[in-house]
């Protein structure tokens, strides 16, 4: 379907990200609102402002943390797209250089090693390497089947964040450097190792999802983890490709394709 009407939805609160995206939406000639989810779900019925005049059909995405997420998207008739909580786990040890696995958390309290975990899709679980699993947020504060992604500890070198679309890299840039912020271009490397992670593995992720990969110390290549485009910050890469992929990642649930109806969060 062709909507020839789109308005993009941001948090009040603006990120650099946001702040980006918005004026390159203005630029391309959406509509963008900055709501609150309150003033969104509260209301009875869709909000005025998304509707389109006149019956024209009308598409409108979104960009956001999770909670805002969860909350606005149902009530637009959003659907958000992210990867399986176990891609990562599932991938090859070619592609990751250490073991993943996903689990419930009450499992992972066992863990008596350090480990690296998090969350699959969101922040729920904060995303850190932990002592042991004792450390872990308790059955207190999170239901014990909750699930996580545990790894072994790898320290990259560089790290770089791709844009995938339609499987292939829509745009790409580094934004780290052992561990601190660096911005830059991804590098000839970098896009030849997200097009063998697209070749091994792109046909379960949706078409539209962000992957970030980087470089250990020692020269190899893996994939660090799979995040939902519509959450993502897009750092220095190309702002105009990033909307390209947020507004797919985060469209009409109506204009889905049958690829993507098995990735909507």
């Amino acid at each position: 379907m062709t909507y020839p009407l789109r308005t993009l939805v941001i948090p009040p609160q603006l990120t650099s990200s946001a702040r980006k995206l918005r004026t390159t939406a203005l630029r391309r000639g959406l509509r963008v609102v900055e709501a609150t989810a309150a003033a969104v779900s509260e209301g009875p019925g869709r909000p005025q402002w998304a509707a389109g005049p006149r019956g024209e059909a009308h598409a409108v995405h979104l960009h956001a943390g999770p909670s805002f997420a969860d909350v606005v998207a149902p009530a637009l008739g959003i659907a958000l797209l992210e990867a399986p909580a176990d891609w990562l786990a599932r991938l090859p040890r070619a592609l990751t250089q250490r073991e993943i696995r996903v689990m419930p958390i009450g499992e992972a309290y066992r863990l008596r090693r350090p480990a690296f975990i998090k969350s699959p899709n969101d922040k729920g679980i904060p995303a850190l390497v932990y002592a042991d699993g004792s450390r872990l947020p308790g059955p207190d504060a999170v239901d014990p089947a909750t699930v996580v992604l545990v790894s072994d500890v790898m320290t990259f070198a560089v790290e770089y964040r791709l844009f995938l679309l339609d499987g292939a890299v829509h745009t790409a840039g580094q934004y780290a450097e052992a561990g601190h912020l660096r911005l830059g271009p991804p590098g000839l490397a970098a896009l030849a190792f997200g097009r063998e992670v697209l070749a091994a593995a792109g046909d379960r992720l949706p078409s539209a999802v962000v992957v970030d990969i980087g470089r250990d110390v020692d020269g190899r290549w893996a994939v660090i983890e799979a995040n939902a485009a519509w959450a993502s910050g897009c750092y220095d890469v190309d702002p105009g490709r990033a909307l390209d992929t947020v507004l797919r990642a985060a469209g009409p649930a109506t204009a889905l394709s049958p690829h993507d109806r098995a990735f909507v969060r």
